[in-house]
């Protein structure tokens, strides 16, 4: 399995992005995504997560904010982020992982490459 990430940038305070995650390869029919991310200096934090069945959760930072979801025809999943923070400037990994509970990403899975989000003031 392969996670090829891509979107974020460069955003001002306020404003919108949204970050992709392609899957390929041998996808197990149930199955977690999530998103990540880790500031300089911070530890990598779960910020959302959805499955194969649609259930999605949100860390308490970026709810109301951002909106996750996947298009399992196309096997990739969105983070829409709005009303952006410079705090919420990280990089941002999508991870996959066998099963239907996010805590099921807290173990082995795949990892995408990190994509730079940069929230200037």
């Amino acid at each position: 399995v392969q996670l090829q990430a891509s979107g974020g940038g460069l955003v001002q305070a306020g404003g919108s992005t949204r970050l992709s995650c392609a899957a390929s390869g041998s996808i197990f029919s149930t199955n977690i995504m999530g998103w990540y991310r880790q500031a300089p200096g911070k530890q990598r934090e779960l910020v959302a997560t959805i499955n194969s069945g649609g259930m999605t959760t949100y860390a308490d930072s970026v709810k109301g904010r951002f909106t996750i979801s996947r298009d399992g025809a196309k096997n990739t999943m969105y983070l829409q982020m709005s009303s952006l923070k410079p705090e919420d400037t990280a990089v941002y990994y999508c991870k996959l992982a066998v099963g239907a509970l996010a805590s099921n990403l807290h173990g082995s899975g795949y990892w995408g490459q990190g994509t730079q989000v940069t929230v200037s003031s």
